[in-house]
């Protein structure tokens, strides 16, 4: 009001001076600026409650809508004052209203829920009613629908619409023949004798983000809808219901179709019913005995009464009845015969592999030398570290992985194991340093392990050779561009390893010197890393030291220090690599 009569007293000076077609103009700015500026100011005021209550205090308040229907405008104080919405006043919600309300004939807008409760409304826009909603369709509902209007109330109190025990009442509103079905289903009838695990409307469908599961995947309907309750092993304790319904279901044809992504396989809905679940007691049970045929003919037409019988949730180690009898016996005869004929089938091949093995392990102490005993020890240690670390690695990774049941239970015992085999690995590289710097072997092994112009003529050859034209390379070399890139490999994985080891092994002294971003970098790294050197000795190593068929079943060289004769590439002078540093030319020496 202060500004408007400033622009009035601005005004009135206009008038009092000669007014020129220019200064009419200002004038008739200012005063519209002025109404501008006043009618901001008035909605932008809080309206108090005791203005709203003056009309909406009266019970006899009402309003015609657009179909004739009378809709009552009375707001009971008391009640609003025991609702969630206590301390909130009336413009809180409806802002929109100003002080000339009602004489200004304005629509009042619907209450923006949004901006106290968004996320929420995120959710609900999500929904089958928010989507329903955004596409225009009638009779929607809203929050106000579900929640109340004035008498907002907290989902556990007696009188809320949300309380589980009117939650069917209130959806029973739109949805009248689901909400009778599920009150006179088992569910709905243990709900009403105060049974308060009783699943109610939004345990299956959700709260916010309501979703219709008609149509849903079967497994979902299985392992997220009705497993809530019946994988519950405190629910089933509690009410004395069968505890292996889910597991069992999911290990039928049914369960396991399901899970293997079919959209046509029978879901726990299918056979139970959707809202009117009854008890196999029950004679209108869609799982009574008399209407079985008619149930599992939904899926399978021309089912008789012999097929109608099997029981699809079979328990292999329980089951009274004699075809469950017999089926245990059945599966236990069939267990000591795969024992027997299998584990016959693996003795037989293990020792026949273990004598093939000797004899290739004897035919290499007449080969050529390839690792001293030193050599050796560094081998077996790199090894054996690397397959603790890879074990323990993806223990940590996969918590729930065969890696981590063999390391226990214990995530101290996978971390621990796994930094002390990243110890031994960091002390061998650092003595494997020593070895190939400041001793003669050493230096030699690096020399011989260096790329040179042969092992690309050897590569060229190869590849000649794998697309069909040529022979394969037999490089005289003590080893071959395979095991020059293996050992750089190892050399390069063994560094970056170790760096980001540490920075995980110690990200806050990491961060006081990094930025917070290369501890997720590190670990990315690292694990990734990890399953590159992983894939690589399966893929590469374990086919040139085991799977190529000039060594196999295996190149003992690392055990006797020796390359069996019948390798072609054992051409290399045999006396030239005796003479070297670190290498004895007499057989089955070390």
């Amino acid at each position: 009001m202060r500004a408007l009569l400033i622009m009035m007293n601005h005004a009135h000076a206009f008038t009092l001076t000669r007014v020129t077609g220019g200064r009419l103009l200002l004038l008739l700015r200012v005063v519209g600026l002025a109404l501008i500026t006043s009618s901001a100011l008035h909605a932008a005021e809080p309206i108090p409650d005791a203005d709203c209550l003056l009309c909406h205090g009266d019970r006899e308040l009402t309003r015609t809508d657009a179909d004739g229907r009378e809709i009552s405008l009375f707001v009971d104080a008391a009640v609003l004052a025991a609702s969630r919405h206590a301390t909130n006043s009336c413009w809180s919600c409806h802002s929109d209203i100003g002080p000339e309300h009602p004489d200004d004939g304005a629509q009042v807008l619907a209450v923006d829920c949004a901006k106290c409760h968004r996320e929420q409304s995120e959710t609900f826009g999500a929904s089958v009613h928010g989507l329903a909603l955004a596409r225009g369709e009638p009779g929607v509902p809203g929050c106000t629908d579900c929640h109340g209007s004035h008498h907002v109330l907290p989902r556990g109190a007696p009188d809320s619409p949300l309380n589980a025990t009117n939650l069917g009442h209130t959806c029973g509103g739109c949805h009248e023949q689901q909400e009778t079905e599920v009150r006179e289903s088992v569910h709905g009838q243990a709900l009403a004798r105060g049974r308060r695990e009783a699943p109610t409307c939004t345990d299956c469908h959700s709260e916010h983000r309501i979703e219709p599961l008609k149509g849903a995947s079967p497994i979902r309907i299985s392992e997220r809808i009705c497993s809530q309750c019946h994988a519950s092993e405190r629910i089933n304790a509690k009410y004395r219901l069968p505890a292996d319904r889910v597991k069992t279901f999911l290990g039928s044809y049914h369960g396991l179709a399901g899970r293997l992504g079919s959209t046509r396989a029978a879901n726990c809905a299918s056979c139970h019913g959707v809202h009117f679940i009854l008890p196999s007691s029950d004679p209108r049970s869609s799982i009574h005995p008399n209407h079985l045929v008619e149930t599992c003919g939904k899926c399978h037409p021309g089912a008789t009464e012999s097929f109608a019988i099997h029981r699809v949730h079979v328990d292999l180690d329980s089951g009274a009845d004699f075809g469950s009898v017999v089926n245990r016996w059945v599966r236990r005869a069939y267990l000591v015969l795969i024992f027997l004929v299998v584990g016959g089938f693996t003795l037989h091949n293990g020792l026949l592999w273990w004598r093939k093995a000797a004899a290739a392990r004897q035919a290499s102490l007449a080969g050529e030398p390839r690792m001293d005993v030193n050599q050796r020890w560094q081998h077996g240690l790199l090894a054996l570290s690397f397959i603790v670390l890879a074990l323990s690695g993806f223990a940590l990774q996969f918590p729930d992985s065969w890696a981590a049941w063999m390391l226990g239970s214990d995530e101290s015992i996978r971390r621990w194991s796994h930094r002390i085999a990243a110890i031994v690995l960091a002390l061998l590289g650092g003595y494997h340093l020593y070895y190939v710097l400041l001793t003669a072997p050493g230096r030699q092994l690096v020399r011989d392990l260096w790329f040179t112009r042969p092992d690309g003529r050897d590569f060229a050859a190869n590849a000649r050779y794998l697309a069909g034209r040529g022979r394969p390379a037999h490089g005289q070399a003590r080893f071959g561009y395979a095991e020059k890139i293996e050992y750089w490999s190892v050399f390069w994985g063994t560094v970056i390893m170790g760096v980001t080891g540490l920075i995980l092994w110690f990200p806050v002294a990491a961060t006081q010197v990094l930025p917070r971003w290369a501890v997720d970098v590190a670990l990315t790294i690292h694990y990734y890393e990890a399953v590159l050197a992983c894939l690589a000795i399966v893929v590469w190593h374990f086919y040139h030291v085991i799977f190529d068929p000039e060594v196999y079943p295996l190149n003992w060289a690392f055990w006797t220090g020796r390359r069996a004769p019948s390798s072609p590439s054992s051409a290399a002078p045999r006396n030239e690599l005796a003479d070297r540093p670190g290498m004895d030319s007499k057989p089955g020496t070390t």
